[in-house]
């Protein structure tokens, strides 16, 4: 073991032994990386704008962004990377995501191009994914009167769950996967989105489940200002006009602004749905219900995607 090591928390040292072994991670990389997981809060609190710092250092900001694509377009042959490149969510059902928080093997899908469709960061790599952390979630806890609970960012697998819970102790827990789909169904009926992120920063993959609602997540609100960083789960939600009683229950659920009323009946705006599934179990006739879409890219269905890799 190389002497520095020795001051090098295990957690660490297993992140930057996984960072050796990624394609294309740079030292900027897992120095961001280590930034980014180690000060979660404050990175998202001064990301979103939210904590006093944030006009201070946004030139700073400015400057790491710059870095960031800079760095990702020499790797990309020149190739136009924005910051939706390096940091994305993809929306998924509930199904989808309590799928995710009960595999029970490790996982190593390299190249998910089709299901997440960003130049950079779209690898699904699992090693213990049974390690699971609910973590406060760092958009809610920046804002002013939150949307509570606060402890619904799951992360998943290793190197990640460790790093965060050794060095986020007070913002964190270690959750069974039991808990994990618990705390999923938990969002699910208070409407909220499960988002899975992946971030370049965080070698290049998937790391964590979000519970969003677009009143405290700076990703969807980033999304509908423009920065398209959030991809369509694969599906858009479908109305049967038969059985509408046009009652809005399900537009006052959409965190997307997708449904809307026409001639008393619900209406979908498929540009802006992201076939999250939230509205159809909201809906008291059952009329609403999900279908894919080839336009909205490849569903993350785990299991087709593991026996795809292993073909």
């Amino acid at each position: 073991m190389p002497i520095f090591d020795r001051f090098i928390s295990p957690s660490t040292r297993a992140f930057i032994k996984e960072a050796r072994k990624t394609p294309n991670y740079s030292s900027f990389d897992m120095l961001h990386g280590y930034v980014y997981a180690r000060w979660t809060h404050l990175y998202i609190a001064i990301g979103t704008g939210r904590h006093p710092l944030a006009k201070k250092l946004a030139p700073l900001a400015a400057w790491v962004e710059k870095q960031i694509t800079r760095g990702k377009k020499q790797t990309d042959e020149n190739e136009t990377v924005s910051m939706a490149d390096t940091y994305h969510g993809k929306a998924v059902p509930l199904a989808t995501a309590k799928t995710l928080v009960n595999i029970n093997e490790n996982i190593k899908i390299p190249d998910l191009e089709q299901v997440v469709p960003y130049k950079r960061a779209r690898a699904l790599i699992l090693e213990h994914p049974d390690h699971i952390v609910a973590l406060a979630c760092p958009c809610r806890s920046a804002k002013p009167n939150p949307c509570l609970p606060l402890d619904v960012c799951l992360v998943v697998g290793e190197p990640f769950a460790s790093f965060v819970m050794e060095h986020n102790a007070d913002k964190a827990h270690w959750i069974t996967q039991q808990r994990a789909s618990e705390i999923l169904q938990e969002e699910d009926q208070r409407g909220h989105v499960h988002h899975v992120f992946f971030k370049d920063a965080m070698l290049g993959r998937f790391y964590a489940i979000c519970n969003c609602c677009s009143c405290c997540c700076g990703a969807m609100h980033a999304h509908q200002t423009g920065t398209p960083m959030l991809a369509s789960s694969g599906y858009v939600c479908t109305v049967d006009e038969d059985s509408c009683s046009g009652c809005l229950t399900c537009q006052d659920y959409c965190q997307f602004d997708a449904l809307h009323t026409v001639d008393f009946l619900t209406q979908v705006d498929e540009s802006k749905c992201m076939g999250c599934g939230v509205c159809v179990d909201k809906c008291p006739q059952e009329a609403i219900t999900l279908r894919l879409d080839e336009a909205k890219g490849e569903p993350l269905e785990i299991f087709r995607l593991m026996e795809k890799a292993a073909g």
